[in-house]
């Protein structure tokens, strides 16, 4: 964090349930290994039942294909079902919100996301290291590979 970063002194973020991540516009939960072995243990799958039910493929950076987390016809996560139904599984991608690295890039990017999230800049206060430390999280966690998952079943 720079010196001079916006959120130097904290950030407030209480999730208020209202699921606004969770669905309303299309985009990808990607699931890193840890995130699905983490789920299938939750829902006492095998991988590739977990995969086959609650999964699909992705496109990604560089030309490879990674495992994502299906929606339903109404963009909602595959898990939504008045809350997440794995929530204390649930993968690093949802755990880390908002605090996504590029969420933070800038005050305009935080005010603008700001305004599809009725929990952030308000509720409890989140201090740099924590916010470092779940940016980190996030921008390491990679997704897993089609062909390492096609390994693991």
């Amino acid at each position: 964090m720079e010196k001079n970063s916006f959120y130097k002194n904290g950030l407030n973020f209480s999730c208020k349930k209202c699921s606004a991540c969770c669905g309303v516009s299309p985009g990808f939960v990607y699931l890193s290994k840890k995130d699905l072995l983490s789920l299938t243990s939750f829902f006492k799958l095998s991988i590739k039942d977990f995969v086959e039910k609650y999964c699909r493929w992705a496109d990604y950076y560089g030309g490879t294909t990674v495992l994502a987390l299906k929606e339903q016809k109404d963009y909602y996560c595959i898990l939504w079902e008045n809350g997440c139904s794995a929530y204390e599984a649930r993968p690093i991608q949802c755990s880390t919100y908002p605090f996504w690295t590029w969420m933070l890039s800038s005050k305009e990017t935080w005010a603008e996301c700001a305004l599809t999230c009725p929990g952030m800049n308000s509720g409890a206060l989140h201090l740099p290291d924590e916010i470092n430390a779940q940016s980190k999280m996030y921008s390491e966690n990679e997704p897993v590979l089609k062909e390492d998952v096609l390994k693991l079943m």
